[in-house]
């Protein structure tokens, strides 16, 4: 889904900084695990990284998976919650493993991936998101347009 939006937007002229939390694993947050005080510290410096890029001008598309409300937390201070748009992708357990484009659920069934969100690791469900995408009943590329269209309103740009 956020490729989809990230490809939206620029292609309306938008400068967009894309932080996708895999991404960052090879480079920013190399060696940082999946426990909760690594995600803990892969969140901290993507949020710091995110609002570089928003003190710059640009809008920011941050694709992580925040299990924890105080994670969440974290990233608003730093990010600042009036430049934050908190996006909950509510998906049941058994869609994320069917979707699993990146065999990581696969790879934690076989115990090749420990603390996998939802499987080994917490989750808390956020309170209060801006936007609750249910993908369980819907096709990604449905989703996709939502996101679309609440960032495009975010932003305050027409559809």
């Amino acid at each position: 889904m956020a490729k989809v939006l990230i490809h939206s937007l620029r292609s309306r002229g938008t400068s967009v900084l894309e932080l996708d939390g895999d991404v960052l694993r090879t480079g920013l947050c190399r060696g940082l695990g999946f426990s909760d005080e690594d995600r803990k510290e892969n969140l901290r410096r993507a949020a710091e990284a995110a609002r570089l890029g928003a003190d710059s001008g640009l809008c920011v598309v941050a694709s992580f998976i925040t299990p924890l409300e105080s994670q969440r937390r974290l990233v608003e201070e730093i990010v600042g919650r009036d430049r934050l748009s908190l996006i909950f992708a509510d998906s049941p357990l058994d869609v994320c493993q069917q979707r699993d484009v990146k065999g990581l659920y696969a790879q934690a069934q076989n115990g090749l991936v420990t603390q996998m969100t939802g499987i080994g690791s917490a989750f808390d469900e956020p309170a209060n998101p801006d936007l609750r995408l249910s993908t369980s009943g819907c096709m990604p590329a449905e989703s996709a347009k939502i996101l679309n269209d609440f960032a495009l309103t975010r932003l305050g740009q027409s559809r």
